[in-house]
C-alpha cells in the first residue's frame, strides 16, 4: 500500500484504520419516507440518496423497524452501486446478482433498478442463502428470485442477463477496520487464491450476459491482482469496455476502477468497476420446464384479495405452498425452477398450517366454500411484503415492549375485542408478521429461525 499510495498518504490510511468503523443505513423508500431511522442522523451517504450515517450503533436486533424491513445496516462505500444504476439502467432490466449474500447489494437494486425488472439474488453457501432470503423478504420486493448455486450452474441461461452484479469473494483487505478476525485471515497466499478464483468465477457466468450488458465487479479489498488486474482480464480476455463510474469529483474518486479508501472516504475499503460487453457468447441450450410451480384451479381466488396489484401477478401452486410472480418474468421464474436450487420467490402466501403442505381436496373446497379460506395459514413473506393488502386482515397495533416480545416468538396476549383468526401485528404502522387468535391466547406465528436470541 506505501508502494501504491505513496509514504505520506499510507500513513493517512494507517491512521483511518485505528479510528472506530462508521455506522450507515440504507432505508426502504417502499416501506417509510422517514430518513430519521433510528434518529441519531449524522448526514447522507454523498452517492446514495437512500444511505444516512449514524452518529452511534445502536443494537438493530432490538429496533422492531429494523425486522420490518424499514431500513437496512450497510456500510457506506458499497452503496457506491446506487450511483452506478442511477447513471446507466434507465429501463427495466433481468438482473443477476452472483455473490449476493448478505442482501445489501441486492435490497439496493431493488429499490433503485427501473419498475418492472427482475433480480436473481444467489448465493452458493446454503446458510448464507438462508440469510440472503430472510433479507430480501423483508425489503418486500416481489421481483426477486434467490438461489442457491454455483456461478456454473447457470448453464443454461445464455444471454439472459442485462446486468450482472458480481461481488466477488476477495482477501477483505477493506475490512480490517470493521472486522479485526479478516487481519489473521489474511496472506499471500490467500490473496493468489483469491484473484484466480475471481477470474474463474467472472468466465463461468460471462456467457450469461447479453451483448451490452452491463458488468458491475467489486471486492471489498485494496490490491491491483483483485482488482485493476482483474478487471483489465475481463476487458482484454472476455470481452468488455471498461466505462465511467462518474464520481462527483468532491468524493476523492477515481473514474474508472474506483477505490474507496477510509482516510478519503467515510466508509471502509471498497472497490467498484462497470463494464459493458462487447462480444458475443457461445449459445447455450435452455433447461426444460419445470415441473414445479404451475399455475392451476386449485389456487383458492380468494388469495388475490391479499394482494395490491394482483392483475400484475401469476398465482401459483408450490410443493408446499400457494404463491403469487409477476406475470411479466413467469418465463425466468421456469427456467430458474428446472436449472437452479430456488430457495424462494415472489411472494409466499400461504400453507397448510397443520402439515406445511396443501392437499387438492382442501385447495378445491376452499374454491367452493370461501369461509374455509382462514384453514389456510398466511406466510411471513405475505406479511412483509409491499403488496400486502392491509384490509384484508385484522390488524393489531403494538407498542416497542410487545412487538420484541413478538419477535422473541413470545405468547401474545391481544386486546378482548381482537376478532379470531390470523391478525397482522404492526409496530407504528409497520406489519411484522402474523398471529393465530384463538380466543383464550393467540399463536405467534413469527418464524422462529428468524427470532431474536439476543438479552
Amino acid at each position: 500500500m506505501m508502494s501504491n499510495l505513496g509514504k505520506e498518504e499510507y500513513e493517512r490510511l494507517a491512521e483511518a484504520l485505528s479510528l472506530p468503523a462508521p455506522t450507515s443505513i440504507r432505508i426502504n423508500k417502499k416501506k417509510t419516507l422517514s430518513p430519521a431511522l433510528p434518529h441519531n442522523g449524522e448526514g447522507e451517504v454523498p452517492w446514495c440518496p437512500d444511505g444516512f450515517y449514524l452518529s452511534e450503533r445502536p443494537s438493530f436486533t432490538f429496533d422492531p423497524l429494523f425486522h420490518a424491513g424499514c431500513y437496512y445496516v450497510q456500510e457506506a462505500s458499497s452503496m457506491f452501486l446506487s450511483h452506478i444504476l442511477q447513471g446507466y439502467v434507465k429501463e427495466p432490466v433481468v438482473a443477476l446478482d452472483l455473490c449476493a449474500a448478505p442482501g445489501g447489494k441486492s435490497t439496493l437494486a431493488l429499490s433503485e433498478l427501473p419498475e418492472g425488472s427482475l433480480l436473481i439474488a444467489n448465493e452458493v453457501v446454503r446458510q448464507r442463502a438462508n440469510i440472503l432470503a430472510e433479507n430480501i423478504i423483508k425489503w418486500g420486493n416481489p421481483n426477486c428470485i434467490v438461489t442457491n448455486n454455483y456461478a456454473e450452474d447457470f448453464q443454461a441461461f445464455g444471454n439472459t442477463f442485462d446486468l450482472i452484479i458480481c461481488d466477488a469473494p476477495c482477501s477483505g483487505e477493506g475490512m480490517f477496520r470493521k472486522d479485526p478476525n479478516s487481519i489473521g485471515e489474511w496472506s499471500l497466499a490467500n490473496v493468489d487464491v483469491c484473484w484466480r478464483r475471481q477470474r474463474d468465477i467472472v468466465r463461468d457466468i460471462w456467457h450469461t450476459l447479453k451483448e451490452g450488458g452491463l458488468f458491475i465487479y467489486s471486492t471489498c479489498t485494496y490490491n491491483p491482482l483483485e482488482d485493476e488486474e482483474n478487471v483489465e482480464w475481463i476487458a482484454k480476455t472476455l470481452g468488455a469496455e471498461v466505462l465511467s463510474c462518474r464520481p462527483n469529483p468532491e468524493w476523492e474518486l477515481t473514474e474508472k476502477n474506483t477505490h474507496f479508501y477510509p482516510h478519503r472516504t467515510k466508509g471502509e475499503g471498497f472497490f467498484i468497476s462497470v463494464m459493458r460487453k462487447t462480444s458475443e457468447a457461445e449459445s447455450r441450450k435452455k433447461g426444460k420446464e419445470s415441473k414445479a410451480g404451475k399455475s392451476a384451479n386449485k389456487v383458492p381466488a380468494e388469495l388475490k384479495g391479499w394482494l395490491l396489484g394482483s392483475q400484475d401477478f401469476t398465482f401459483l401452486e408450490g410443493k408446499d405452498s400457494f404463491y403469487a410472480f409477476p406475470t411479466t418474468h413467469l418465463d425466468t421464474l421456469r427456467q430458474a425452477q428446472s436449472t437452479l436450487r430456488v430457495i424462494h420467490a415472489g411472494i409466499e402466501l400461504a400453507t397448510s398450517p397443520r402439515t406445511g403442505r396443501i392437499s387438492p381436496a382442501k385447495s378445491s373446497s376452499l374454491n367452493s366454500k370461501p369461509s374455509t379460506l382462514n384453514s389456510l395459514r398466511p406466510c411471513h413473506s405475505l406479511a412483509l411484503s409491499n403488496n400486502l393488502n392491509q384490509e384484508a386482515f385484522p390488524m393489531v397495533e403494538v407498542d416497542e415492549h410487545q412487538a420484541i416480545a413478538y419477535l422473541r416468538t413470545e405468547a401474545l396476549q391481544l386486546p378482548a375485542d381482537t376478532p379470531r383468526g390470523y391478525v397482522l401485528i404492526t409496530y407504528q404502522g409497520h406489519p411484522l408478521g402474523f398471529a393465530k387468535n384463538i380466543g383464550n391466547r393467540a399463536n405467534n406465528l413469527y418464524p422462529t429461525e428468524w427470532r431474536i436470541r439476543k438479552n
